[in-house]
């Protein structure tokens, strides 16, 4: 991997090129092998297989993100050059929230599983980067559920009986600046002040962070919000969640209704209903970039500078046009955003894993703190864990330079990741 690549400038929270390896830095001696992917269910995605030419592993490791396309992961080239059969893959929704359901997911990575079984791998380790160690930890408490103990329907009451698809559990656990939850992220970012969730503008003056009367200073300097405002604005982000995750139930419930009544009309009447039943209905979620620690750098203090997943200006980048969970369908909603609802909580999850588990935490990610991971591995029932803290690297792994500036991605985190496979799992 080239210590030459630097940080963009900016990019899309949908699809964040800082993650990726570019294909020109890619070794002559690793095999690089397309594939395609089909779930239990019927679902297709696809894949990247790397390894090095001429070998067919034993142990291989998944890498897989319920959105973004994970097949060129900066963690793939070392891996596949100290041995490992390595699956860089995406999922059913390659780059694209609108509707994914968490629960769904757990197939695709199943089907992942048996890909590198197929391949020759008698071990498999799931390597989650960024909101893929969340889905990661997810399947693992899934897979390694005791019979008839998994779940059976989604957060929007979908029926998605798990007990009766082949999850066959992972031998090992790596995150990789993870965080404590798709939904419980949000719960963070989201903005309590959107006084009209359909007027992006919309303001209550005092629940603002981007407000200089609440503490707000322009970046790149430091806010500072006093502990009153923080304990209000934290509580208004669950009560802006609790109106969504409603708001959510009342699209879905609506369709089920009219699914009923159509079955008693007949003619233009039940032609309508059955429209109702069928429509695409979305939500539109507003101002999602506004976690208090993106600004103001006393909470939780540690190596981070003032700057979101994608860039210096949180107080704009809040008002944009991307955005986590700006556009999506309410179903989507309550199983991947909701901090109430969704069911892909990693705190939660590792509390039900037995299996070898690494963290790897960069002490200046945007949006997980360190008291967070902390809690995860404490959290975890494996006893065989470890914790790493990368200093002065930001979530992608880009070094930190004075000045809030960027350099070359460090590959100490990865480091960590292959010694400890080697360690663990050795080829």
């Amino acid at each position: 991997m080239s210590n030459t690549q630097k940080r963009p400038k900016s990019g899309s929270l949908q699809n964040p090129q800082s993650a990726n390896f570019r294909m020109s830095d890619l070794p002559d001696g690793i095999e690089v092998t397309p594939v395609n992917i089909v779930a239990e269910d019927g679902a297709p995605s696809k894949g990247v297989l790397y390894r090095l030419k001429g070998t067919r592993p034993k142990v291989g490791v998944h890498l897989m993100h319920p959105r973004t396309d994970q097949t060129q992961n900066y963690n793939i080239i070392p891996l596949a050059l100290a041995g490992y059969a390595v699956l860089g893959r995406a999922s059913r929704w390659p780059n694209n929230d609108v509707a994914t359901i968490h629960e769904l997911l757990l197939l695709d990575v199943a089907a992942g599983i048996k890909t590198l079984h197929e391949h020759g791998c008698e071990k498999v380790i799931l390597l989650g980067n960024s909101g893929g160690g969340s889905l990661a930890a997810f399947y693992q408490a899934q897979a390694t559920a005791a019979a008839g103990d998994r779940l059976t329907h989604t957060p929007a009451g979908d029926p998605v009986d798990l007990n009766k698809f082949n999850l066959p559990p992972a031998q090992g656990i790596v995150i990789v600046g993870g965080h404590i939850g798709q939904g419980l992220l949000l719960g963070k970012m989201i903005d309590p002040s959107v006084v009209d969730e359909n007027d992006p503008v919309s303001v209550d003056p005092e629940l603002d962070i981007y407000d200089p009367r609440n503490g707000f200073r322009m970046p790149p300097e430091s806010s500072k919000f006093s502990e009153e405002f923080l304990t209000r604005y934290r509580a208004a982000q669950l009560d802006r969640v609790r109106r969504l995750d409603a708001k959510a139930r009342g699209m879905i419930n609506a369709q089920r209704d009219a699914v009923e009544l159509a079955k008693k009309a007949d003619g233009e009447t039940k032609l309508r209903l059955q429209r109702v039943a069928k429509a695409g209905w979305h939500m539109v979620v507003y101002r999602t970039t506004a976690d208090p620690a993106f600004i103001d750098l006393n909470i939780d203090a540690d190596d981070r500078v003032v700057y979101t997943y994608v860039g210096p200006q949180p107080h704009l980048e809040n008002y944009g046009e991307n955005g986590f969970a700006r556009y999506l369908t309410p179903r989507a909603w309550l199983s991947t955003w909701s901090a109430l609802s969704s069911n892909a909580r990693t705190i939660d999850n590792l509390a039900r894993i037995r299996e070898p588990l690494l963290i790897v935490h960069y002490a200046g990610d945007s949006g997980t703190r360190t008291r967070e991971v902390h809690e995860m591995i404490e959290r975890s029932v494996s006893t065989d864990k470890q914790l790493h803290h990368i200093e002065k690297v930001d979530h992608y792994g880009f070094t930190i330079l004075p000045g809030a500036t960027f350099g070359p991605r460090s590959t100490l985190g990865t480091d960590k990741v292959v010694s400890w496979m080697r360690e663990k799992f050795p080829v």
